[in-house]
């Protein structure tokens, strides 16, 4: 990939910087959406062609990986790699300060509340559910 320039923001938005990538890495880490299908059924209505772009610039960017379904041989399931799992600090303080300025978030109150009152212990344990979920299928 071809930096524009490598000023920090610009990396990061090089590589997930756009609504839909972000879309995609909420659904894998929070959602437990694995497939095309299911990434494309999300309320934010993605086209196929958006969709399909994003999923192969997130690989490409080495966020997310590829690989055959063990249940339905003939389906792609897609998984985070170490390096998307390390946006999850990212992620996280994204849903805190929406749920903080929109008074409609749809994030829960609980998860907000240990996001705001023990960060740590919050991150630790998603951490490791979405490395046993993500990384052991690689």
């Amino acid at each position: 990939m071809k930096m524009r320039s490598h000023c920090p923001i610009n990396y990061a938005l090089e590589h997930f910087g756009d609504k839909w990538s972000l879309l995609v890495i909420r659904d894998l880490m929070f959602m437990e959406k694995r497939h095309y299908n299911e990434f494309f059924e999300s309320g934010e209505k993605v086209s196929t062609s958006v969709l399909g772009d994003r999923l192969k610039q997130l690989e490409e960017s080495g966020i997310i990986s590829k690989g055959q379904d063990t249940v339905k041989k003939s389906r792609i399931k897609y998984s985070l790699t170490k390096k998307g799992i390390k946006m999850l600090p990212f992620m996280v303080d994204m849903i805190s300060w929406s749920g903080e300025h929109d008074s409609e978030t749809g994030a829960d109150d609980i998860f907000l509340a240990q996001a705001r009152d023990d960060r740590d212990v919050l991150l630790k344990s998603l951490r490791e559910k979405l490395e046993k979920e993500h990384l052991m299928d690689v």
